[in-house]
This record gives C-alpha cells, sequence and structure tokens, in this order.
C-alpha cells in the first residue's frame, strides 16, 4: 500500500471529521477543500487543504491539482466540475452517479430502470395546485411532496395530508423542482451501509433507524425484531440499488420495512452516512475505514463488516442553548461503554448534529437499558416524570396481561421467578372480551416496544392467549386459571386447541411458573445473561431435589418424612 496516494474531498464536515481520523490511522494524506476552520481540517494539520466552497469550480480545480483521487462527504456538488477533472484524477464514486443520486426524482428515474421497489410517484412539471390536486386523486392521500434536489434532513419535503393542504405545501416549497411520492405506510424504517469495490458489492448488516422531526435520532444495531429473512432481503436490495450506480466507495441506502414484511427503497446516498456511524464501535472495520479502502483498492475482508455485539448510536441534537450538546456529552461520559463524539461545529442550533453517542453491549436489551437515560437526559425528561401509557413507555422484554385481577394471584410465581432472573415484565390487564380493542393494540405493538414474549393468562372462555397471538408474530405463552365451575379445565382446552397457524405455547393449569421460565428459555436463546440464569436455577432446583430432600428422605426413612412432610 504504501506510498498511499493523496485522496482529495470535498466537505469537511462531521463525515470528512470521521474519514480524517480512519486515514490519519493509516498515514494517507487528506486534502480538504472546505472552511478555514472545518471540523475535518482540525484534525490534521498539513498544508495541503485548500480553503473555498466544495461548490465553487476554482477551488475543486485547485484541489483536484495536489490529488490522486477526489470523494465527497455530501452529494451537494458541483458534478459538471468533477466531470472537467476527471480524465486527470480519479473521481469516486463517478460523477456521473453523484449528477444522479443529488437529484431525487433522478434517482428514482434511474432506480426504476432496474426493477428495484420503490414507493409511487409523479413529477410536478408546472408546480401547479390543480397539477398537484390530479396527482393526490392519482396516489391518493396522504402523500410526500418532495425537493428534486438540495433536500436533506426533512428540509425540502412537505407532507401532504388532504387537497387541502396542496396550497400551503407549494408555498413551503416554493421555486424548488418537485416531485410527490404516494405514501409508505411502514412499521420499521430500515438502513443498509453497502461498500462497493472493484470487484464486489459487500454490505453491513441491517440496520433500524429512528426519526425525530425528520432527523435520525437513533440507530439501532443490528435492526430490532426483524428475522434473517428480512435482514437478508435487505441487504439484497441495498446492494442491488448501489451495484445499478458506477463508481467505488461507501453508499448509504434507507429503505421502509411495509407491515406484510415487503420493503420499499426510500433513498440512497453517495456517501458515508449517519445510519452508519455505529459501525466505529461495533465493526473491525468502520463505514469511513471502509470507504477509504473502497477507492483506493485496499482489501476489505468481508467478514470485518459483521456487528462484533450490538450498538445504539444517538445523534446529539442542537437545542435551544448554545451547550445544550455539551451537556449531554458531559453526561455520557459518566455512562458505561458510551463512546462520545462532538464535531467540534461551535454553537448549538436546534435540530443540528452536533456529535454522537454509541453504546455498545453482550445484548441489545443491555445497551437499549444503557442508552435509554441518555435519551431521557436529551429529551429533557427526568427520573421521576411518569409515562402516559404503559404502552409506550416499557422497555421491558416479555409482557404479562390478564384477563382480570383476579388473574394476578396465579400469575405471581412466575412474575417473582422473572425479577429474580434481572427481567422486569411488562404487567397489564386487558381482556379479550371487554376491551378488545385495548388487547389487539397492546398485542400488534408489543415487537416494536421491545417486547420478545407474552405471557397471557385467562380463565373460563379464555380467548385472551389466542387473540394476542392473532394480532403478533411474537411467542404467546397461555396459562390456564383454575377457578371456574370446571377448574380450568375449560380454560386448558381453551387455549390449547387453538387453529393451525395460530400457535399458542400452553403450560399447565395455574401454572406460570413455568411460563415464566419457559419465556425466560425463549430470551436465554438469544441473551447470555438470561441463558446463564436459567441453567443455574435449573441446577439449584436439581441439588435441592438431590442433595437436601432426597438427603433428608435417606436419613429419615419414609414414612417419617412423610409425617413430617403432613404436619
Amino acid at each position: 500500500m504504501f506510498n498511499s496516494p493523496v485522496v482529495g474531498l470535498l466537505g469537511g464536515g462531521q463525515l470528512g471529521r470521521m474519514l480524517m481520523e480512519s486515514a490519519n490511522r493509516l498515514n494517507i494524506q487528506m486534502n480538504v477543500l472546505d472552511s478555514e476552520n472545518a471540523p475535518a481540517k482540525q484534525i490534521s494539520g498539513h498544508d495541503g487543504h485548500v480553503t473555498g466552497s466544495f461548490k465553487d469550480r476554482a477551488s475543486l480545480r485547485e484541489l483536484a491539482a495536489t490529488c490522486d483521487v477526489l470523494t465527497a462527504e455530501i452529494e451537494h456538488v458541483d458534478t459538471y466540475a468533477l466531470e472537467e477533472v476527471a480524465p486527470r484524477v480519479k473521481v469516486e464514486p463517478s460523477w456521473r452517479s453523484i449528477r444522479i443520486i443529488q437529484d431525487k426524482f433522478m434517482q428514482k428515474e434511474h432506480l426504476a430502470k432496474f426493477k428495484i421497489p420503490q414507493a409511487e410517484y409523479r413529477e410536478l412539471e408546472y408546480n401547479s395546485r390543480d397539477e398537484l390536486a390530479k396527482i393526490g386523486e392519482e396516489l391518493g392521500y396522504p402523500l410526500m411532496l418532495k425537493s428534486k434536489t438540495l433536500a436533506y434532513d426533512g428540509r425540502g419535503n412537505f407532507k401532504v395530508k388532504s387537497k387541502a393542504d396542496i396550497p400551503v405545501a407549494l408555498e413551503a416549497l416554493e421555486d424548488r423542482p418537485l416531485y410527490a411520492e404516494k405514501w409508505a405506510y411502514f412499521k420499521m424504517e430500515l438502513a443498509v451501509i453497502v461498500v462497493k469495490t472493484k470487484d464486489d458489492v459487500l454490505s453491513f448488516p441491517t440496520v433500524e433507524t429512528v426519526q425525530e422531526d425528520s432527523i435520525c435520532k437513533l440507530v439501532y444495531a443490528p435492526a430490532r425484531n426483524i428475522s434473517s429473512s428480512i435482514d437478508n432481503k435487505a441487504q439484497e436490495l441495498a446492494r442491488n440499488a448501489v451495484a445499478a450506480f458506477e463508481g467505488k466507495g461507501v453508499f448509504g441506502v434507507e429503505m421502509f420495512l411495509l407491515e406484510d414484511d415487503s420493503l420499499l427503497l426510500c433513498e440512497l446516498a453517495s456517501r458515508i452516512h449517519n445510519s452508519g456511524h455505529y459501525t466505529i464501535e461495533a465493526c473491525s472495520l468502520s463505514q469511513f475505514d471502509a470507504h477509504l479502502r473502497a477507492i483506493l483498492d485496499l482489501p476489505i475482508p468481508p467478514s470485518s463488516l459483521n456487528i462484533r455485539e450490538p450498538a445504539i448510536m444517538l445523534n446529539i441534537l442542537g437545542g435551544s442553548n448554545p451547550d445544550s450538546h455539551l451537556k449531554v456529552a458531559d453526561r455520557a461520559l459518566s455512562v458505561p461503554n458510551a463512546t462520545v463524539h462532538l464535531y467540534s461545529k461551535g454553537d448549538a442550533r436546534p435540530g443540528r448534529k452536533m456529535g454522537h453517542i454509541t453504546v455498545t453491549a453482550p445484548t441489545m436489551h443491555e445497551a437499549e437499558a444503557t442508552m435509554q437515560p441518555l435519551i431521557d437526559f436529551m429529551d429533557g425528561k427526568t427520573q421521576t416524570s411518569k409515562p402516559q401509557s404503559s404502552i409506550a413507555s416499557s422497555r421491558a422484554t416479555i409482557g404479562v396481561i390478564m384477563g382480570s385481577d383476579s388473574d394476578l394471584k396465579t400469575l405471581v410465581p412466575g412474575l417473582k421467578i422473572l425479577k429474580d432472573f434481572g427481567i422486569e415484565p411488562e404487567v397489564e390487564i386487558t381482556s379479550a372480551h371487554r376491551t378488545p380493542e385495548y388487547m389487539a393494540e397492546y398485542a400488534s405493538t408489543a415487537a416494536a416496544r421491545g417486547i420478545k414474549v407474552i405471557i397471557a393468562a385467562a380463565g373460563g372462555a379464555a380467548h385472551l392467549p389466542g387473540m394476542a397471538a392473532a394480532h403478533t408474530s411474537l411467542p404467546v405463552i397461555g396459562v390456564p386459571v383454575k377457578g371456574s365451575p370446571l377448574d380450568g379445565v375449560d380454560s386448558l382446552y381453551s387455549i390449547v386447541q387453538m387453529p393451525r397457524g395460530v400457535p399458542v405455547a400452553t403450560v399447565g393449569i395455574n401454572n406460570s411458573t413455568n411460563a415464566a421460565l419457559l419465556a425466560a428459555r425463549i430470551l436465554g436463546a438469544f441473551d447470555p445473561a438470561v441463558k446463564k440464569k436459567v441453567e443455574a436455577y435449573a441446577e439449584e432446583a436439581k441439588d435441592v431435589n438431590l442433595n437436601v430432600k432426597g438427603t433428608k428422605m435417606r436419613e429419615l426413612g419414609w414414612e417419617k418424612y412423610f409425617e413430617q412432610m403432613q404436619s
């Protein structure tokens, strides 16, 4: 490698700064075109940088004259200037790709040629009310009105809920080239970082992104509550989309996961991406390492893109005070396994990305528990504030529901076991008959809240476990409750005799102990800490049976032992 080429970078913001950190570790000189005190320049002290705008043609020519390879941390560059210098310096990815991608309508048209699944869309030729009203009739409401160019972090987008919103939408995006997109009813937003090399198209695992006011707030790596099949399909979709473009480097691909588990591509970025920041701590090679290696034709072992342990990335967004981001960073310094990245961008402004925090842990559950206090602190919440709804606020992994509070005494033994295991369940009263809407909402939203298993106790007709299973793909464990004239046998039959296609695991009558242990075993298949506690419980039961009770019976004899049992 090493007489390495000089890399020229258009843009020296936070993405350029993190790319510079990777370049510095490999002794790669990177010359940055941006303002004098840009964040990337602050950590690279040499005379090769260029002061100016990455949109200015003369400045770009000056940078190109000092470099072997040109790349960009932002799409909004002058691609005609890149086309001009391309005969003399390599441009990665290709200026043709950047030109297509920076115009989101042109991007969608290009991807459509390769049959990449996307939401329906229509171009506005005149930006007139009648034109948009006609599109609204074709696509239906709501729809998203989007600017073709210079749109990011929700800027340049406007949700049109009905025909009445058309005038204000067109006024908000006045003088922009526009297109409209059919609203995607998604249950989760996903993203995949793709690495295009001279020989291959590779991808990092699928992550879940959470947006707030159209700005990425959180990234969960890997994505929570998706199957390996969806993970693979998302990566395949992302790789296929990137393969449609020329050039090498990292691309960020965002997509929607719909209710039927199908995927729609949202948009694609020809650069390192906010959804990939977690890779710095969670993977052997970060997206920044991978980008440099790709554009310089250096080796990228595919396994180095795997996630070593779960991670959550929280963007530090500026608040109303100029130092709001520093207060969040200070709080994060006391959090174990939290890494703080500040971007040195000066004073904070509302919504401005000032840094990010990444938390890693052996399990996603542990990472969530570690990160949540930081999320609450950034959101201005206090530990004493009470959630409005347990459905909206719970961070439990096991949900325990009962049709009536009279079922609680049956559930107490199991709840105590979960507590001993360090699992704090989400406990609710909801009836399949008396509160059917709430029961349906609870079950259908459980996975999105992080619930992995539902325990449902019911007596009599005992429809609660089956109805919960009908509204979720999570495993449901039914606990038949004794108390009816048939001593719970009716409840047992009602739960165990579910029709094909809607499975419910069923334990013995009133046996919440087994329900709790089964739920813990399910969690333990993916969480080593829980697995150890289940194994310890089983070992203790074995010891009591063999060494405590067995020894006592041998010493006393069975008759005396039985007498003591009856006393």
